[in-house]
């Protein structure tokens, strides 16, 4: 069986193509740039194509059985998801395992979460084999802010008090692997959440206490989104930063069938944010 995995040079998907590979299955990855291809694992197959060019994206999908994607966040986002399940279908794709968010019908006005909902109903209905994945905020997004953790002593990401059931990518990763590999998560939506809530401030005083610094939580969104707007286009830094509003009000937290449905598909309990806490401290000492 041949698994593509769209997305398959990016944080999750690149997981996904390891766990993939390391399993023996014949794995093709569709980027659009040919220069992902040296980081890839050997024997698996680079198309280099762009989603909004469905004429180019098609032959991506000749001989294909399965298909795992995850949408960068842009503009784009539900035409390119939207038509990769077209051509899913034109290429009668047996299996496809979607990435979308946890609790994204909490929040259809965010344009990332209602490009989403589009998706799912897409890949509901295509006629394959299902499974859609719906992770939380990614503990791995604390990487991003080592110049102002160290430097200032700051944690800025702005998760709120009410709190976020935060995942580590590679349950995520391990997740799909198991859903494109096994008949036992076909045509459901899986929760893929972290073990439990996490605030702001409980964020920066745990990876404060692994540093051995103590960190203020500086979770304000306009000094956020002013920073973020050197580093991201306009479009997007208004969509996180309102994700993250969204998150202060109403937090993003798993209900008890999340949380065990998450872990049956992952496969074992979920990583912890102190765990990848000691990690990421460890890395960056």
């Amino acid at each position: 069986m041949k698994t593509l995995v769209i997305g398959g040079t990016g944080q999750v998907g690149s997981l996904v193509v390891q766990g993939l590979a390391a399993k023996g299955a014949a794995v093709r990855v569709m980027s659009r740039s040919k220069d992902k291809a040296a980081g890839l694992p050997n024997g698996v197959e680079l198309v280099a194509a762009d989603l909004n060019d469905p004429t180019q994206a098609r032959p991506g999908f000749d001989g294909v059985d399965a298909v795992f994607m995850v949408n960068a966040m842009s503009p784009s986002e539900a035409n390119e998801g939207l038509t990769a399940v077209a051509l899913a279908r034109l290429a009668g794709v047996k299996r496809f395992v979607y990435m979308s968010v946890h609790r994204v019908d909490d929040a259809p006005y965010l344009p990332h979460f209602g490009a989403k909902i589009a998706i799912e109903t897409a890949v509901r209905t295509m006629g394959a084999a299902w499974t859609i994945l719906r992770p939380s905020s990614f503990f791995q997004n604390n990487a991003r802010l080592k110049a102002a953790i160290l430097e200032h002593g700051a944690y800025p990401l702005p998760l709120g008090s009410v709190g976020v059931h935060c995942v580590d990518i590679r349950d995520i990763a391990d997740a799909a692997v198991n859903a494109l590999t096994s008949d036992n998560f076909a045509n459901r939506t899986y929760a893929i959440v972290g073990p439990r809530a996490l605030t702001g401030p409980e964020a920066a005083e745990i990876l404060g206490s692994k540093l051995g610094k103590p960190l203020v939580y500086a979770g304000d969104l306009d000094a956020w989104a002013k920073a973020m707007s050197a580093f991201l286009p306009a479009g997007i830094v208004f969509d996180v930063q309102q994700m993250y509003a969204f998150f202060q009000q109403k937090g993003l937290l798993a209900t008890p069938e999340d949380l065990e449905d998450s872990e049956a598909i992952v496969g074992h309990p979920g990583r912890t944010y102190e765990d990848y806490a000691t990690e990421l401290a460890a890395a960056w000492q």
